[in-house]
């Protein structure tokens, strides 16, 4: 199967109250093309899981600005003011969650599990009204797991097949999200021959991908 399409086949993928996942850390490591493809298209009313929300000119930030989201779950919205306004004014549901609750919440969702208990969040307000339970006389927060319909990610090398590489902190959360998503998308830097990427280096195996876009960097 050529799983290579064009941006504009891969964003008719995205649809009206679907969540997204999308790869990255504060722009870095997101598949630009892709955002700024769906900022074109202004698909709306969007669930979104990311790290954070970029900046208003980069990332997911954009379609931030552009009010395409009705649910943010994040670990940090400091970036981007847009993001603040649409909280405060109530336009917006903003999910603030730690980073690492956030990474193993996604994980879980990837792993077909059913959730994991954690101390992160206890005293404050990440855990109203959520199960809570004493293990070994330690209080811990019950987490459930995050899927997507679409994830969407950035990789700087990708085979025919959609084994990934990843240049140092790109990598962040896109493998995660890979095996959370019911469709995964790859924006690729570069897409090279199947056999081209040595074995020990992939980062990411192909049998999670769907579609491959990009390439021409």
């Amino acid at each position: 199967m050529n799983k290579i399409i064009s941006i504009e086949n891969a964003v008719e993928k995205v649809q009206d109250d679907m969540t997204i996942m999308v790869g990255g850390f504060l722009a870095n490591g997101s598949p630009e093309s892709l955002i700024d493809a769906l900022v074109k298209k202004n698909v709306k009313n969007l669930t979104l899981i990311c790290n954070d929300t970029g900046f208003p000119d980069r990332g997911v930030g954009k379609m931030v600005v552009n009010k395409q989201f009705k649910t943010m779950i994040a670990s940090h919205v400091g970036t981007n003011p847009e993001t603040a306004n649409q909280m405060n004014s109530g336009e917006t549901e903003v999910i603030l969650t730690p980073q690492g609750t956030l990474a193993e919440k996604v994980r879980c969702g990837g792993n077909g599990l059913g959730g994991f208990y954690t101390p992160t969040g206890i005293g404050t307000e990440a855990e109203n009204g959520k199960e809570k339970k004493v293990i070994d006389g330690k209080e811990y927060i019950f987490e459930l797991p995050l899927k997507a319909d679409v994830a969407l990610l950035k990789a700087s090398v990708v085979d025919k097949k959609g084994n990934m590489v990843f240049d140092k902190t790109t990598k962040n959360f896109n493998p995660l999200m890979a095996a959370a998503a019911e469709v995964v998308i790859v924006e690729a830097d570069k897409i090279v021959e199947v056999g081209e990427i040595d074995p020990e280096l992939v980062m990411c195996s192909g049998i999670f991908v769907d579609y491959i876009v990009g390439g021409d960097k």
